[in-house]
């Protein structure tokens, strides 16, 4: 498998695609043959200019049918949100699919597209896969990782820890309710809470992965702070006295005791400017075992010399599901995931 090229193609080119072109055109293992675009002003544009670097002589185009019948080993597919009709025609079509977007295991709630792409694969004789930061690799694999170390397990808390002005993408702000009244945004459904149907799914996977079955996943109330002063960006500001950061924790319950807890926090400010002045220190993932040993590890970007932080989260994303496409072409058809795959074997990542 060492040697072997695999024929790949680049699906959509937002911040975690661009990621993906950039490292097909620099790792010998790969083969850019195709890359889909959606936006019109992509189409027909070199993929390397899309991505940021010289030219690699792959044309953008916006085919979808082009693509399907393109010959490939493998596709990976990385819009925010999964088109479940289009992944199914790609599998039946013989191409593998590696993707960051929604599913990355066949939990409770879904089973109906778990069952969709199932199917597609047998037709196909290909594999899926879904794979990413978080979920797909911070909150599953890292407390499997862990896990293996321990004499006994009592609960796994799962922190992701985002400073949203320094290490996130500024649209993030109106979206995710930052801006908003206290009220209006406790009363509303929020982004982060509608997503917990696909957090749930690395919950479901540790408890696959530890044999045991989970009972009920729950939330609990949302956690507000609001800002002391106008908080400024570049696209705009905060007003104060409006939301300027969040906290979000979820339930995995096993045997009426919490066996899994993810919190999710995010901030834009200092604790000065907070009220009440929260303090969760800088952008991390960190996973804490409560247990025999107590564990502790947490996952961030490099400090440089010059004092800035390195916080990749687009490229642990990409890379997170990348380097698992040769295991996913060499495996028998159907959905793989990290418990299926076992300990990937990333290619082409020592080179001159």
């Amino acid at each position: 498998m060492a040697d072997k090229q695999y024929r790949v193609i680049q699906w959509m080119t937002g911040d975690v695609g661009q990621v993906g072109v950039r490292h097909f055109a620099d790792n010998p293992i790969y083969d850019l043959v195709g890359v889909l675009v959606h936006s019109k002003d992509k189409v027909g544009r070199d993929a390397g200019e899309i991505a940021g670097v010289a030219s690699i002589g792959v044309t953008a185009t916006d085919d979808i049918d082009a693509m399907v019948a393109l010959e490939a080993d493998c596709v990976f597919y990385t819009p925010i949100i999964m088109d479940v009709d289009t992944v199914c025609r790609l599998l039946r079509s013989g191409k593998n699919v590696v993707t960051t977007a929604g599913f990355f295991h066949p939990s409770p709630d879904f089973r109906e597209p778990a069952d969709l792409i199932r199917a597609a694969c047998d037709e196909g004789g290909a594999s899926f896969h879904g794979g990413g930061i978080h979920p797909g690799y911070a909150g599953d694999i890292l407390p499997l990782t862990l896990a293996r170390v321990m004499n006994r397990i009592d609960t796994i808390h799962v922190y992701e820890v985002v400073d949203v002005l320094k290490d996130a993408p500024l649209d993030h702000i109106d979206w995710m309710g930052f801006g908003k009244d206290k009220g209006k945004f406790l009363s509303e459904p929020t982004i982060l809470g509608l997503g917990l149907p696909f957090f749930a799914q690395s919950m479901h996977m540790i408890a696959d992965g530890l044999g045991v079955t989970i009972d009920e996943v729950t939330a609990a109330e949302v956690g507000v702070a609001t800002a002391v002063d106008d908080i400024a960006h570049d696209e705009g500001t905060i007003p104060a006295g409006t939301v300027a950061a969040q906290r979000h924790e979820w339930t995995a319950w096993v045997g009426g005791k919490p066996l899994i807890v993810f919190h999710a926090v995010y901030l834009t400010a200092a604790p000065d400017r907070l009220d009440p002045p929260w303090d969760w220190g800088e952008t991390r993932y960190e996973i804490v075992i409560e247990g025999d040993p107590p564990t502790e590890l947490t996952l961030k970007g490099v400090r440089q010399p010059d004092g800035t932080m390195a916080h990749p989260g687009y490229d642990w994303t990409a890379m997170g599901a990348i380097n698992a496409i040769p295991d996913v072409c060499e495996a028998p058809p159907g959905w793989l995931n990290h418990l299926d795959l076992g300990l990937v074997r990333p290619r082409g990542l020592v080179r001159p």
